[in-house]
């Protein structure tokens, strides 16, 4: 009779090894240096699961110490590996919402660092005591913008839905219904009212409406309290089109006892009318038209972080800052770190027009941006297979602020002889530094209206890489 120990056991998992015994074998010890010995165990006990899964349709395939150690380690790499990286903009669009909006000014990137560590957010460094992270905030907003007061959230969805509660509170809200639009994301102006506890009245056509439809309106719902003006950034109508004019509104709701608020969305506090872009409102000429609380993106024409900002009475910031969502809405450190750095380059003497990214390439002249077409031609002209032509282009100021309006520049176009359009910009998308282009007739555009010149080394070296 055959002893039991001589018994070879059919069953191959069993004859893989426990994780204790991986993570001792002293090939285990660069990676529990790196990753810790608990990020090790974990992945190992992943590891051993899957090979069990696999010895039971190969049973030959019984993995040594050695290849367990090395597919953890491919997992705990691949888990190390960061998945957002900077990228070169060279579509043209320049508040681009898929690539992060607007980039910041180097004074707000190095406000946002000296944010990383302990920083007087919430402290009074004159008097030792607790104070809020608004005041950072505060007067900045009010002199760029000429309000009483100012106030910011995390986005500016969140401003409108904190100005509905704090302002409205729960009485109904009258808006146009030419104003009832869909934001990204498919979040909607009325779902954003119901959501601040409010009634949506709404008033007039989708193309006209006219001051009697908001007296009709206050004939049936005498309780409002609010008329809610909403900027149509993201579209335009015309034609046969008509609304009241901002500060006749504003006549209206004050003469009725209302309040006026207005979400201008982009949120430009310069004239942009001498550059040719004529139709975008600024936060100062609403609130000079009598609009009670104005709110506007952080992130879009205002060039800086993400944020919903509010301005205007002190006695309606006061409400705002109150109001419990406030607290569930507020910016962290490092946002108001970057935004209070942004508003300071709108104080004079400094030119927020050269020093903030956007405003930059929305008003450069196309001279320069040809200018820099050329010279990044000149860096690539060696580069074999590859047929290279600077072509005039149009470009979109994007992101929800002025997505129809056109800005002309000049672009590379890249003709390869080797890939397809669609092969060449995946590996210029792909490289090492990722480069975003278009494609248009079979041509990849690169569009150097949103290139910067310190820039144009990098995007020569990809060209060359991709290419």
């Amino acid at each position: 009779m055959t002893a039991k120990s001589d018994v070879k056991d059919p069953d191959p998992r069993r004859r893989l090894p426990a994780v204790g015994a991986i993570c001792a074998d002293p090939a285990a010890r660069p990676l529990t240096e790196r990753f810790g010995p608990a990020a090790v165990v974990a992945v190992m006990r992943t590891v051993l699961d899957e090979a069990r899964t696999r010895l039971r349709t190969d049973p030959g395939a019984v993995p040594t110490i050695a290849d367990l150690l090395a597919a953890g380690g491919r997992i705990l790499e691949e888990g190390a590996r960061e998945t957002l990286f900077a990228v070169i903009n060279a579509t043209g669009v320049v508040i681009h919402t898929n690539l992060g909006r607007a980039p910041l000014a180097p004074e707000a990137v190095a406000a946002m660092q000296a944010a990383g560590g302990y920083g007087n957010l919430e402290l009074n460094l004159e008097t030792g005591r607790r104070a809020s992270r608004q005041d950072h905030l505060d007067v900045l907003i009010a002199e760029v913008s000429g309000a009483e007061a100012g106030f910011a959230v995390n986005n500016c969805a969140g401003a409108v839905l904190l100005a509905v509660a704090a302002v409205a509170e729960g009485a109904p809200v009258i808006v146009s219904r030419g104003e009832l639009v869909e934001i990204g994301g498919g979040f909607r102006v009325p779902d954003v009212v119901a959501q601040g506890g409010s009634r949506l009245v709404e008033v007039g056509t989708t193309n006209r409406t006219h001051l009697r439809d908001y007296e009709q309106a206050l004939q049936e719902h005498p309780d409002a309290r609010v008329i809610l003006r909403t900027h149509p950034s993201n579209f335009r109508m015309t034609g046969f089109t008509s609304a009241p004019a901002l500060d006749a509104l504003a006549h209206f709701a004050h003469a009725h006892g209302l309040l006026l608020v207005e979400d201008l969305g982009g949120g430009a506090l310069i004239d942009l009318a001498p550059y040719g872009i004529a139709d975008e409102p600024m936060a100062q000429a609403s609130l000079r038209a009598g609009v009670d609380l104005v709110l506007f993106s952080g992130d879009k024409l205002l060039g800086g972080p993400q944020a919903g900002i509010a301005a205007g009475r002190r006695s309606l910031i006061d409400r705002l800052t109150r109001h419990p969502l406030a607290r569930a809405l507020r910016l962290d450190k490092l946002s108001v770190a970057a935004l209070s750095a942004t508003l300071r380059l709108y104080r004079p003497p400094a030119d927020p027009s050269r020093r903030i990214p956007v405003l930059r390439m929305l008003t450069e002249p196309v001279a320069t941006i040809a200018a820099r077409a050329e010279a990044l031609r000149a860096q690539v002209a060696h580069v074999p297979g590859l047929d290279i032509e600077v072509e005039e282009t149009l470009g979109y100021a994007g992101g929800g602020a002025m997505p129809m309006l056109a800005l002309p520049g000049r672009a590379l176009a890249l003709r390869s002889a080797r890939f397809s359009a669609d092969e060449l910009t995946r590996r210029l998308r792909t490289g090492a530094t990722p480069v975003l282009g278009r494609i248009e007739r079979d041509v990849v555009l690169l569009d150097l209206r949103t290139v910067s010149d310190v820039e144009l080394p990098a995007l020569a070296a990809m060209i060359a890489n991709a290419a």
